[in-house]
Order: C-alpha cells, then sequence, then structure tokens
C-alpha cells in the first residue's frame, strides 16, 4: 500500500475563553456591581397628579366646554356633512368652545388646496384661536402637551394613534365621529345618549 500522507494542521490553537466572557465568574461580579450602581444612581419621580382629578373623574370640565380640534376632526366633519359647534352641543348638551391651535391651522395651509374649506372653518370667528410656544408644527405631539399640562379640555379627533395616546393621560375626554355624528368618551355623565 503506501504511506498515508500526514497534513498538518495550520492555526490550530487550544481554545480559550474570552477574557470578557460572561461566564467567567469575575465578570459576574463585576456585572452585578456595574447593575447594582445603576440602579442606586437612578433617578426616581412619580409624576405629579392634577388637583382636579377625583380617581379618574375631572372636576375641572364643566359647561362651556372647551374643545380641541385636531385637523382630521374638521375634514371628516365636512365629509360626513356635520356642523361642529351645534354638532358639539347635541352630543354633549352643553355649550361649547371650539379651540384650534396654531399648529392644526398651520397643518391645514400645508395641505393646500384642496382642504381651503375646512381652513375656512378653521378662521370661523367662533372659534378660539390659541398660540402655540414650542418648536416644529406637529399638531399630535402639540395637543398632547397641551392636554397633559391642562386638563380642562375635551379632545376633538378622528386619529386612532392620537386617540390610543390620549387615553393614557387620565380625565380627558375624546370626542369623535360616529355613524355620521360626534360621539364622546370618558365623560363622566358621558353626553347624549346614543
Amino acid at each position: 500500500m503506501g504511506k498515508a500522507k500526514k497534513t498538518r494542521k495550520f492555526a490550530a490553537v487550544k481554545r480559550l475563553l474570552n477574557p470578557k466572557d460572561a461566564r467567567l465568574k469575575e465578570n459576574q461580579v463585576k456585572e452585578k456591581k456595574r447593575l447594582e450602581e445603576a440602579k442606586a444612581n437612578t433617578v426616581r419621580r412619580v409624576p405629579q397628579v392634577a388637583s382636579s382629578l377625583f380617581l379618574s373623574h375631572n372636576a375641572a370640565l364643566a359647561p362651556p366646554y372647551r374643545v380641541l380640534i385636531d385637523t382630521n376632526f374638521i375634514n371628516f366633519s365636512l365629509q360626513n356633512k356635520i356642523e361642529l359647534v351645534a354638532g358639539m352641543m347635541d352630543c354633549l348638551y352643553a355649550k361649547c368652545i371650539p379651540c384650534v391651535t396654531d399648529c392644526v391651522m398651520a397643518e391645514l395651509e400645508k395641505l393646500g388646496h384642496r382642504y381651503r374649506i375646512a381652513l375656512r372653518v378653521a378662521r370661523d370667528p367662533r372659534f378660539e384661536r390659541l398660540p402655540c410656544s414650542h418648536q416644529g408644527t406637529y399638531a399630535d405631539d402639540c395637543l398632547v402637551q397641551r392636554v397633559t399640562a391642562h386638563k380642562c379640555y375635551i379632545v376633538a379627533t378622528c386619529d386612532r394613534e392620537l386617540r390610543r395616546r390620549i387615553r393614557k393621560v387620565p380625565g380627558v375626554p375624546l370626542m369623535y365621529i360616529v355613524k355620521r355624528k360626534y360621539a364622546i368618551e370618558r365623560l363622566p355623565d358621558q353626553g347624549a345618549p346614543s
């Protein structure tokens, strides 16, 4: 037969653990120490609850209701042929003051020529104009920030994402459109019966 050839194995090295491997005991001790220090350095703050809230009941809400209006709420109201102020009064059985922020107006102006009727509705003298002091013109963030600071508003929107964000803020009712009329959510007396 012949002699079997032996091939040399190049770069065959004994397997070693990486010095930073988590299985080494000293690294486990270091990691535990680091986590304890991080836990000790964390600042714990509990957000202050508004004094107007009694559990989830908001005592600051009383007629005349101030309703913060979102861009898409105006558009959907026009599509469903609902008059804003009259529809709100039918829903809440009380006087309503629709409030439009600068961000909502800027968003309507950006939407262009197709939404000129919505812009004209938003410029109605019956609507209260609220100035914004922050940077940017993203209306959703503006409305959430305003409602978190002052819980004296009802938020009118048809945007699912914004409604989800506002539901996390306790004591703030939501108004939206259902079956061609306005519906209210989380108001203690729930407005008009459906």
